[in-house]
């Protein structure tokens, strides 16, 4: 149900900080948020303005975190983090920056890893079958398919 109460500024930016302060946020998230509370467009520029000078907003550190944790906890690729960056409202250069957290080697020994696990779960299958759903599986969580194919290539040797 709508309340027809609106915050006032005071009671939103304290609102809002407690809610920044909590986790990282988008600067979309945030506007969104302080929409919901009834405030008008001058009123959530100005108290945007006033977290990103408190450093209570800060984008790219936004996509560091995002992109450090998706890939750590849910072992998304690379092109998924960017997709989900950009459906956040992130610009390309903090999106760029974010994608920067995740080491190189790292990627690559965990694209190994869901690859091999996949690879064994479809032992049954035939070599086509299985090559098409683990394929599709890395391709789902984000993986670039030039690193699939090779990873796939090793694997199915080995």
């Amino acid at each position: 149900m709508f309340s027809s109460k609106r915050a006032t500024k005071e009671e939103a930016l304290k609102k809002i900080k407690n809610y920044c302060a909590y986790q990282e946020r988008s600067h979309n998230e945030v506007k969104e948020k302080l929409y919901s509370f009834g405030l008008y467009k001058v009123q959530t520029e100005e108290i945007l303005s006033i977290l990103i000078e408190e450093n209570y907003l800060n984008e790219e550190r936004f996509a560091k975190q995002f992109a450090g944790g998706k890939f750590r906890m849910k072992q998304w690729g690379r092109r998924k983090i960017q997709y989900e960056l950009q459906q956040k409202g992130v610009n390309k250069v903090n999106i760029k920056l974010g994608l920067k957290e995740i080491e190189e080697e790292q990627y690559l020994s965990v694209l190994q890893k869901l690859a091999s696990k996949k690879w064994k779960e479809l032992s049954g299958q035939q070599y086509l079958v299985r090559q098409a759903r683990t394929t599709g599986y890395l391709l789902q969580k984000g993986y670039e398919p030039s690193l699939i194919s090779n990873v796939i290539s090793s694997i199915s040797k080995g």
